[in-house]
Formats: structure tokens, C-alpha cells, sequence
């Protein structure tokens, strides 16, 4: 839930009216998101995740096709790296997608905003260690506060946030080796729940030969309800995820960059008051080191007027 490429200069007129309505949409149904993840708490992380890459696959082919870039995606299978960068990236977004699962089941949702908060901070941490660009004294200022904020969390919580972190550097590192994929954002995602769609297919069909899937009565457990949650899988993926690739080329880079906090923002929100999750004293002060880092790093984008 951040942002990934966009042009440096919107267009003037009414497209960038809709590629504000477009990214605002994409953040805003990513922040109601915590509400499906808590719907589906009862159900295997896994098993929402294979749900959530299989379903993608005729959502995101079907808008592909609709844009006319179906018959150049296909040539994608005659490039072998690309198809190993492909399945990486798709790799990391699996692990992302099931971390952030179990944590909003598990009443973590708190830590989820935290990761989601502390990503912008890590790509630039990774633009620094792996594309050898230079931090600003404001933007190493608004490292040190961040990591300041986390060591506070770390003391208060009395271990790492490693919710956090994980949630942070997983999706950082997706967006990075997104870069090296030479090919459209949708054609990529696409890409991505492409390959990793036969190992998702056995891991379904496996709980349903053993009774233990959640999936049209596959399992002893299983409900209309479950059926109808897990169908909706590759809504709640694919739809905000494209709304924002189309947001983001009529948009500047700063202003997704500024949008890119409504999602974790709406996440703490409804951590706090909607799941009555803790929230001490302690972490509220690390929070607020966390949100002036990212004060600090959006001020930097806007001077700079590029991020």
C-alpha cells in the first residue's frame, strides 16, 4: 500500500481530478480493508491468500484485456528473467499478504499501521543502500526519528515490532525489484498472481481433498458466508491496486507520496477505536516520532519537487 512509479509532472485539466479520485479511492478502500482481514480471521491466512492470488488472475486479466495489452503480455513467458523477477517479486507480495492477514486476525492491526507508516521511510533507506542515492540532512533526520520511534516501540512492546518491520521491508523490497520489470504495472501484477497461481490451486485443492478448506463447502467448517468472503478475495486485491496505477500516472509523484498515509492512517484509527486494540502512553509517543519523520520526509518531496 504505497506508492510504486508515477510521472514526475500530472497532466493539467480534468485528468488530474481523476487521478485524485482514482488514488483516493485505491487508499481509501485499502484502509477498510482491516474490516474484510477481521472477517476472514477464522479462516487460515494461507488459504486466504491462495483465495486472493486465484481470484486476482480473471479480475486483473479481464481489465488487461480491456486496456488492449493482453496480447503483449503473453510474450512475457518468452523472457526467462523476466519470469524469474516475476515470480521474486510475487514471492514477496505472498509473504506480505499473509503477514498482514494473520496480524489484522490477531489483533494487530496497530502494528500493521506502524509497518505501513515506517515503509515510505525504508524505501528510502533502500534507495540509499542498493541505487546509491543521497539523503538530504532533512531526510536523514527523518530516518533517525523513525528509528528513534521504532526503538521506543521496541522498549515499550519489549521485543522488536517485527509485524512492523516485516510488513515495511517486505513491501519495500517488492516495490524496488518492481522497477526492474520492464513491463506496465498491470501486465506486472498480473505476471505476479500468474505464477504463483499453481501452487495456490493445490493448496486449495489439497484442504478441500482433506476437509479443511473454508471454500464451497470443502470443509467441515466451511459456510456460505466463507464462500461468498473468499470469492470477494480478488476484488479487495486487484480493484484498489489498479485504481491507484491509474491515479498515479495522472498525478504528481508528491502528491502520491502525500495520499500514500490515508490507508495506515484509517488502519490506526480503526485499531484504536473500531478493534479497541492497547494503546498505551508509550506507544503514542513513538507514533509521534514516527509522524514527525514522515512530516519531515513529505516536506523534503515538496521542495524538492521530486521524490
Amino acid at each position: 500500500m504505497t506508492m510504486t512509479s508515477a510521472q514526475a509532472e500530472a497532466p493539467a485539466g480534468s485528468g488530474r481530478y481523476r487521478g485524485f479520485a482514482f488514488a483516493f479511492l485505491a487508499y481509501l478502500l485499502w484502509g477498510f480493508l482491516p474490516f474484510y482481514m477481521k472477517a476472514v480471521a477464522h479462516i487460515s491466512p494461507y488459504e486466504v491468500v491462495a483465495h486472493r492470488v486465484l481470484w486476482s488472475v480473471p479480475i486483473t486479466a479481464a481489465i488487461l484485456a480491456a486496456q488492449g495489452g493482453f496480447s503483449s503480455f503473453l510474450g512475457v513467458f518468452r523472457q526467462p528473467r523476466m519470469l524469474v523477477m516475476g515470480f521474486l517479486t510475487a514471492s514477496l507480495i505472498s509473504v506480505n499478504w499473509a503477514i498482514y492477514v494473520w496480524a489484522i486476525g490477531s489483533g494487530r492491526a496497530l502494528e500493521s499501521a506502524l509497518g505501513y507508516f515506517i515503509n515510505p521511510l525504508v524505501n528510502v533507506a533502500l534507495g540509499t543502500i542498493f541505487l546509491g542515492e543521497r539523503l538530504s540532512r532533512a531526510q536523514m533526520f527523518a530516518v533517525g526519528l523513525a528509528v528513534f520511534g521504532v526503538g521506543l516501540m521496541t522498549v515499550e512492546s519489549g521485543g522488536l515490532p517485527w509485524v512492523s518491520l516485516a510488513l515495511a521491508l517486505t513491501f519495500g523490497v517488492y516495490g524496488y525489484l518492481k522497477k526492474t520489470l520492464p513491463i506496465g504495472p498491470t501486465q506486472g501484477f498480473l505476471l505476479e498472481v500468474v505464477l504463483i497461481s499453481p501452487p495456490a490451486l493445490v493448496y486449495i485443492g489439497w484442504l478441500a481433498a482433506t476437509g479443511g478448506g473454508h471454500f464451497a463447502g470443502t470443509g467441515i467448517a466451511a459456510t456460505g458466508s466463507d464462500t461468498l468472503l473468499l470469492a470477494a478475495a480478488g476484488l479487495v486485491t486487484a480493484v484498489p491496486l489498479i485504481l491507484f496505477v491509474f491515479g498515479a500516472r495522472l498525478l504528481r509523484y508528491s502528491t502520491i507520496g502525500l495520499m500514500q498515509y490515508i490507508a495506515p492512517t484509517m488502519i490506526f484509527l480503526t485499531a484504536v477505536f473500531v478493534f479497541h486494540e492497547p494503546f498505551s502512553a508509550g506507544k503514542l509517543v513513538a507514533f509521534l516520532f514516527i509522524w514527525a519523520a514522515l512530516v519531515v520526509y513529505t516536506a523534503t518531496m515538496f521542495s524538492g519537487r521530486k521524490a
